[in-house]
């Protein structure tokens, strides 16, 4: 099939982008950046918005910007960004890099975005685990000005965020980790690049022989990401070692909040995440 008709603009400025979207918004206008999933939906017709307003010729929305303790993600920057080591410097981007690589396929990577990841809040996005894992602070702007929403808030169910019609990202704000920080991020997938079933990212210091500043999260298994104080309290002052990563593992199973399917029943999703944990703990570095 092909998309329903619709009006076409490219705006050159953030300012006018939000303009056009708080002018459009209310005939459907919508935000196009990396449109990989956007675009499928419109050619399925499952989605039809009367306007698209396109982003891409605004090139600060490209940069990745290093600001103090934080590194700045513009709304057009690509997935692909995240596989050279050099765009964000320390156990941030080594953490980034893990992720990406198990996102899609190259040419999804190529074009698609991070804040468009965010933005769409498939709770199957390697992106939101991170983003949840990471305390990401999501920056939204419309003609009226600019509004910070922390990851927590901004989740709020399946492809449901805290993003107002009238709202776009401009950029994602996350933090630059302390410099030996340790991480693992493990997911499972029927096929390599297909959406995943589960996912846990974990990071932690060590300082003496236990673990501080513990992230523990999960992503897919639930409505949305998020962090596990549960399990993260296990690990913190505790020796990283097999023991307590078994132990961190079973209570990420017992507190989790599986949702279920005909394929994927609860325990299975458990079991799964059980699993997951251990291995991102044990492959942390």
């Amino acid at each position: 099939m092909k998309p329903a008709s619709f009006k076409y603009y490219a705006p050159r400025s953030v300012d006018e982008a939000a303009a056009l979207l708080g002018d459009l918004a209310a005939d459907d206008g919508r935000i196009l950046a990396g449109g990989q999933s956007l675009l499928p939906s419109m050619a399925f017709r499952m989605a039809k918005p009367a306007h698209l307003i396109d982003i891409n010729r605004i090139a600060t929305l490209a940069n990745i910007d290093l600001e103090k303790d934080i590194v700045r993600i513009g709304a057009c920057v690509r997935h692909a960004a995240f596989e050279s080591p050099e765009r964000v410097p320390g156990p941030t981007g080594v953490l980034l890099g893990k992720v990406v690589r198990n996102l899609a396929h190259p040419p999804i990577r190529a074009r698609g975005t991070f804040c468009g990841s965010l933005a769409n809040a498939d709770p199957s996005s390697e992106w939101l685990c991170a983003a949840a894992a990471l305390d990401a602070t999501i920056i939204a702007r419309s003609r009226d000005g600019e509004r910070r929403i922390s990851s927590v808030d901004f989740f709020q169910g399946v492809m449901t965020t805290d993003l107002r019609d009238t709202e776009m990202i401009a950029a994602v704000e996350l933090p630059l980790l302390p410099a030996d920080t340790r991480s693992g991020f493990v997911e499972f997938s029927r096929r390599r690049g297909d959406f995943a079933i589960g996912m846990v990212l974990a990071a932690f210091r060590i300082e003496g022989d236990r673990a501080v500043d513990v992230r523990i999260a999960v992503g897919g298994v639930e409505a949305t990401p998020r962090r596990i104080s549960e399990a993260e309290a296990v690990l913190t002052g505790s020796a990283a070692d097999e023991e307590t990563f078994i132990a961190v593992a079973e209570t990420l199973a017992d507190v989790v909040d599986p949702t279920q399917d005909d394929q994927h029943p609860v325990e299975y999703r458990r079991s799964l995440i059980r699993t997951l944990a251990y291995r991102a703990l044990k492959s942390a570095t």
